[in-house]
């Protein structure tokens, strides 16, 4: 696969109306647009086209029975995409937390392809809060079916040069709006369940949902068939050496990385520490020498750690090393999905 991957630039990030044009032309035509949202960059393609989906699958590397996330950028579109009337949930939670990082599967009218379900007669669908993404949806006119904007099984992208490094060549078109804000996917809710079901973990908390829907559910591990929901299965988020996880308060921690690194030196490996701010000090202290290390923030703000996760995932990559170390979070509020990425990082890596 080869194509000339053209790359528009946004002035500080913000929707500029030629330069969107080309991209919504794109879509309209069955290309593929990687762009940003307020979590990560998105690859895109017009969501009934099964031509235009087949090309982001392509392009990934997706395996077909990994579901997508059709954007919307208004309530029309989303209407237009469900069988019969929306779940009164749909309605309650839309309203809250749109545009925003959540995503509601429900009934999937015939009109959307199979192939962005995998087969199963649900549809996932999520209206981001980002200017340029949905300037472009809109736009285009069309609902938009996009993954993150990564090489299947990769950490997802938070900035352009991520979608570059991983899919020039690939695609048809890059907009660059700069760093994204979460930094980790939407949190995905299933709403033909009851009580509804937490699919994948996200910046919507469980106990957001729980606050505003009642009881809400947690999905356990996914088996061998179709899921509903993008990142239950497969390989994700992992970079390209081992990542191994330590738990417990910032001492432990920093005595569990001092411990590894000391054994680690013995063995003649690199080794990597991708953790706090506190940690990293403290391992310093005690005189931990990493082969190279991320400061991931301040370890009392998950919502930065959370922005910066990827970032440090991939830039281990080009660190040529044995071993990294990964620090672990408190599982409340959006410490469950840091865990759940860093999780799926660390135990994933040999079940592609």
């Amino acid at each position: 696969m080869s194509k000339a991957t053209r790359i528009l630039r946004l002035a500080s990030g913000q929707p500029d109306p030629n330069t969107l044009a080309e991209a919504a032309a794109v879509l309209r035509r069955g290309g593929t647009v990687a762009f940003p949202t307020e979590t990560v960059y998105g690859l895109g393609a017009d969501a009934l086209q099964p031509e235009a989906l087949a090309g982001i699958f392509a392009a990934k590397g997706r395996p077909l029975d990994n579901p997508l996330i059709v954007h919307i950028a208004g309530w029309e579109q989303a209407e237009a995409l469900i069988a019969g009337e929306p779940p009164p949930l749909f309605w309650r939670l839309g309203r809250l937390f749109w545009p925003g990082p959540l995503t509601l599967v429900v009934p999937r009218h015939g009109r959307v392809p199979a192939a962005v379900s995998a087969g199963l007669p649900t549809v996932a669908i999520r209206w981001p809060a980002h200017p340029v993404a949905e300037a472009l949806i809109k736009l285009a006119a069309v609902a938009v079916a996009a993954p993150s904007a990564n090489l299947s099984g990769r950490p997802s992208p938070t900035t352009a040069e991520h979608v570059e490094v991983d899919l020039a060549g690939r695609i048809d078109l890059i907009l660059d709006g700069g760093p994204t804000g979460v930094g980790i996917e939407s949190t995905v809710l299933d709403l033909t369940r009851d009580p509804p079901l937490l699919l994948r973990p996200g910046g919507i908390t469980r106990e957001m949902l729980a606050e505003a829907a009642g009881e809400v559910a947690v999905a356990e591990a996914a088996g061998s068939g179709p899921v509903p929901s993008p990142g239950m299965k497969y390989r994700h988020y992992a970079p390209a050496a081992p990542l191994r996880l330590l738990a417990g308060d910032e001492a432990a921690v920093a005595a569990a990385a001092l411990n590894e690194l000391t054994g680690g030196r013995s063995a003649g490996l690199r080794i990597g520490l991708l953790a706090s701010r506190q940690t990293l000090r403290a391992v310093a202290a005690g005189g931990g020498r990493p082969g190279w290390s991320f400061d991931l923030g301040d370890r009392r703000d998950l919502a930065a750690v959370a922005a910066s996760l990827y970032r440090g995932l991939r830039q281990a990559d080009a660190q040529d090393l044995d071993l990294i170390l990964g620090e672990c979070f408190p599982e409340a509020g959006l410490g469950a999905a840091l865990m759940d990425r860093l999780r799926r990082a660390a135990d994933m890596q040999d079940n592609g």
